[in-house]
């Protein structure tokens, strides 16, 4: 399974990330590319800790169902239902959105597992560092190919 970790993979993420301009369409979802990206870095958030989010009642239940198909290899499918917290609608700028995503993928990938949080997730509950990785890659892996990269 490919992890953000992984030089390979954070490679293929930033190169894939550069294709991208304030003009792509995505070819489904609400946000344009600069609320993707806006919304990749409320993600990180959560994965670094920087964000602490409690556990919510329905993740208890669902969480552990659910976990599975973000650690497999197995793509997210499309139209997933995004948390009220990540969903960003206000206008962004573009090339401000690029640059923070960049810099914030190149800081979690170089600092390795050990700046994953081990706080536990919202709704799916504890991640040891290493999913963190693998769920950080596929999430961004997932918006990229929302918008054709």
């Amino acid at each position: 399974m490919k992890t953000i970790f992984d030089k390979e993979a954070y490679q293929e993420i930033d190169s894939r990330l550069n294709k991208l301009n304030a003009e792509t369409k995505a070819q489904w979802g609400q946000m344009d590319v600069a609320q993707m990206m806006a919304h990749c870095q409320e993600a990180f958030k959560t994965a670094t800790g920087e964000v602490k989010r409690p556990r919510i009642f329905m993740g208890y239940i669902m969480g552990p169902l659910f976990k599975g198909m973000l650690i497999n290899d197995k793509p997210y499918p499309k139209g997933v239902r995004t948390d009220p917290n990540y969903i960003i609608t206000d206008k962004k700028d573009f090339t401000t959105e690029k640059e923070k995503l960049a810099s914030v993928i190149k800081r979690f990938h170089e600092g390795g597992e050990k700046n994953a949080t081990t706080h536990t997730h919202p709704f799916f509950g504890k991640f040891t560092q290493k999913e963190w990785g693998i769920t950080m890659y596929k999430h961004l892996d997932h918006h990229l190919k929302q918008f054709g990269v």
